[in-house]
């Protein structure tokens, strides 16, 4: 589960991570044929946001069960501010139906991509420690549990709604 700046994102985490990861991505993004085809050849599959997509729901669960590794972005969309947005619970729910283990990771600095072109821009992907859904864990629990520990990974400015822990938590 990782937050979410630009479109890069993604394609980082696969650089780094030595296990394909399939992602969920928005349905919009699967209209034109040659993209779906594309998408799809790098194993990302759709849902329909803002809405319960049945059918991904089933599909994320088939990818975890099998033991393969599932990317999802818990803001369910892009930061446009590039701080941390309130989070949805999917992975939440997906992990604790599955007894999945979550990997948090902090993306940073893919807002700068191609802004000093041709030049490089540092970009920083960050593992936390992995989570383990409890019994205790209700859906809402496990998705401040996992953005906290996002957060924690983040520069301060970056954030957003997850900038300080409630005390006790």
């Amino acid at each position: 589960a990782a937050n979410h700046i630009t479109n890069f994102d993604g394609f980082l985490m696969q650089f780094v991570i030595p296990r394909p990861i399939l992602f969920m991505g928005k349905a919009e993004l699967y209209r034109n044929p040659l993209v779906d085809w594309y998408l799809r050849q790098l194993g990302t599959f759709p849902v329909k946001r803002g809405e319960r997509d049945v059918w991904a729901i089933d599909h994320a669960k088939r990818v975890l069960e099998k033991g393969q590794v599932l990317g999802i972005f818990a803001e369910g969309g892009r930061s446009k501010s590039h701080g941390l947005r309130a989070a949805k619970t999917g992975a939440a729910r997906l992990a604790i139906d599955t007894q999945s283990v979550i990997v948090p990771v902090a993306i940073a600095g893919t807002q700068n991509i191609l802004k000093k072109f041709p030049g490089r821009t540092q970009t920083n992907i960050i593992f936390g420690m992995p989570i383990t859904p409890s019994p205790s864990h209700s859906p809402a629990s496990l998705t401040d549990t996992i953005m906290f520990s996002i957060a924690e990974l983040l520069p301060e400015e970056m954030r957003g709604v997850y900038a300080s822990r409630p005390e006790g938590y």
